[in-house]
């Protein structure tokens, strides 16, 4: 007779609970290291195991606390696209772009030294805090957010503003007040050339923006609303622009035109919008921020992220539940997220397939050196995730579906064989512990000299996070 026939139905119904296993100790800082960081660096499984996996991630969660080092501030200063304001660049690529096409080779040269400075920088300052920021988190939120509101650096003008759309735009906002972030992103130059809602006007409207904002940055596709609620929000949002003479001459990064905004009443998700200019807009993203459904499309977006290609419904639903009691503020969903038993159990390690990205930057930390930045650039080019090159709004897929192919694990392992060469197979172990099976090791450790560091940053436990 079946054992189960004697177990009431009380118990069936906790079994999957006692069968969970959360992870502790060395696996559990592995973990956190490799979801909120991008990986461990030598000593860092240690270090958090000591520390406690909880008092690392509210450590994460508060980042100001956390000073960079010297040598990442000195080289961040060192780019001047960085510091300097939207408008000067911008200024210099309109300057250059400006140029004669049949003019001499100087000129020609002078156009591309400035287009490469301007995407070589921007480039530089997100792979340099990947791999040596402390601040872990909000390098990886960064990445999340301004995947999440995607504009692509080959289109016209973004090239010159990319940099500063992350700048300012998302990192002051990762873990703060979601219709601020909304806010920032709909008001940037960047956002509003991606998306032509620069040009938008009442005898001339253009929808893109207005879809994209409904349907990737808030409530997500098919939630009830219609083509009509796309056209009406893009009426509220005509006039919504920016003057590019302004911007390069007084740094005016917005301007709302009264004369292109429509002042006729809008029906737009089951209300009526009376005229009321730069306000219907605003408006808008008052309601978007904490509508229910888009707390529920971001918290799927940030699970999925973080946890599982396929998170699980309950969390999801606490996220949202998060969200919503608090309007939208990023920090306390992530701490439910983070808090969950979906979040820390041993199912969930190793269970997400790393993006390019997420590759690159891994095996610059795991291997304890900074590779060039411009080797960088070129694998990820080559693996199809170059830095601001999403053409599409809707950004680069996390999923192990996007990204699991035979040629793209072979320009991953050529990556792990030139990092291999100048790091130690002990570096490279006292990086990764826990994270690397026993059987990887075993093979690692029967292999020539010169090829253990590389196996171990090209197996296959290295592509999992």
């Amino acid at each position: 007779m079946p054992v189960f026939r004697w177990i009431p139905l009380v118990m069936l119904a906790v079994l999957p609970q006692l069968q969970a296993a959360p992870l502790t100790g060395e696996q559990a800082a592995a973990h956190v290291l490799n979801r909120l960081a991008y990986g461990p660096r030598p000593g860092d499984i240690e270090r958090v195991a000591r520390m406690g996996v909880q008092r690392y991630i509210d450590e994460q969660l508060a980042p100001e606390a956390l000073p960079l080092p010297q040598d990442l501030s000195t080289r961040l200063q060192a780019l001047d696209t960085l510091n300097e304001t939207p408008g000067a660049t911008l200024g210099k690529f309109l300057e250059v772009r400006a140029m004669r096409r049949d003019e001499d080779e100087a000129f020609k040269a002078r156009r591309r030294e400035v287009y490469s400075r301007i995407s070589d920088e921007g480039a530089a300052a997100r792979l340099l805090r990947a791999v040596d920021s402390p601040r872990q988190l909000e390098e990886v939120m960064t990445d999340f957010w301004f995947n999440h509101f995607n504009v692509f650096a080959g289109k016209g003008e973004v090239r010159a503003l990319a940099a500063s759309f992350e700048r300012d735009a998302i990192r002051p906002h990762v873990f703060g007040s979601f219709r601020e972030l909304l806010g920032a992103t709909a008001h940037h130059p960047a956002m509003l050339f991606y998306l032509d809602n620069w040009v938008s006007k009442a005898n001339g409207l253009n929808e893109n923006y207005a879809r994209e904002l409904m349907e990737l940055h808030t409530m997500g596709a098919d939630q009830g609303y219609t083509q009509k609620d796309v056209t009406e929000l893009a009426r509220m949002l005509t006039g919504w622009t920016y003057r590019p003479r302004k911007l390069v001459s007084e740094n005016e990064t917005f301007w709302f035109d009264p004369k292109r905004h429509d002042n006729g009443a809008k029906q737009w998700l089951g209300w009526t919008i009376r005229a009321s200019g730069r306000t219907e807009g605003e408006y808008a993203l008052d309601v978007l921020a904490v509508h229910p459904a888009t707390a529920r499309h971001v918290s799927y977006r940030l699970a999925q992220y973080f946890v599982a290609d396929a998170p699980p419904p309950a969390l999801v639903e606490r996220m949202a539940r998060t969200w919503l009691d608090t309007k939208g503020d990023i920090r306390s969903v992530l701490r439910t997220m983070f808090s969950s038993p979906e979040f820390m159990d041993d199912s969930t390690a190793g269970a997400k397939f790393k993006t390019p990205y997420q590759y690159v930057v891994s095996a610059a930390r795991a291997s304890g050196a900074m590779p060039e930045v411009k080797r960088m650039q070129q694998v990820l080019n080559r693996l199809g995730m170059p830095l601001y090159g999403c053409q599409t709004p809707d950004g680069y897929k996390n999923t192990q579906e996007a990204w699991l192919n035979p040629d793209s694990l072979a320009m991953r392992i050529g990556l792990a064989t030139s990092l291999g060469q100048n790091a130690s197979i002990e570096t490279v172990q006292a990086a990764l512990g826990p994270s690397i099976s026993p059987r990887t090791q075993e093979l690692a450790a029967a292999s020539p000299e010169k090829l253990r560091s590389a196996l171990l940053l090209g197996s296959p436990d290295f592509m999992q996070r």
